[in-house]
């Protein structure tokens, strides 16, 4: 069953981000992972528990997939360059 990796940025160092994207992409990748959505347009209709700002979606074949990209060897020198240059909320769902 397929899950969902969904990241809410709110930037503060744009150039830095770019750095971090560009790195944080191919791992993503090798882990299985398939941007649906990044930082595109959004038309908000309610939001009662949560004002995104910047959302990133990323698909992988399975949670555990989306839990060893976000946990490996790789992404971890990675990782402190997107908090560095921006705020984030970061979770994974499993899809239906």
């Amino acid at each position: 069953m397929s899950a969902f990796l969904i990241v809410d940025t709110k930037i503060h160092d744009p150039e830095a981000y770019e750095v971090y994207k560009n790195l944080a992409k191919p791992i993503a990748e090798k882990y299985g992972g398939v941007y649906r959505a990044r930082g595109g347009a959004m038309d908000l209709r309610e939001n009662q528990l949560w004002t995104p700002t910047r959302v990133v979606i990323i698909e992988f074949p399975d949670v555990q997939s989306a839990q060893r990209f976000v946990d490996s060897e790789e992404y971890a020198p990675v990782k402190p360059l997107r908090l560095a240059a921006a705020e984030c909320t970061l979770f994974i769902l499993q899809g239906a």
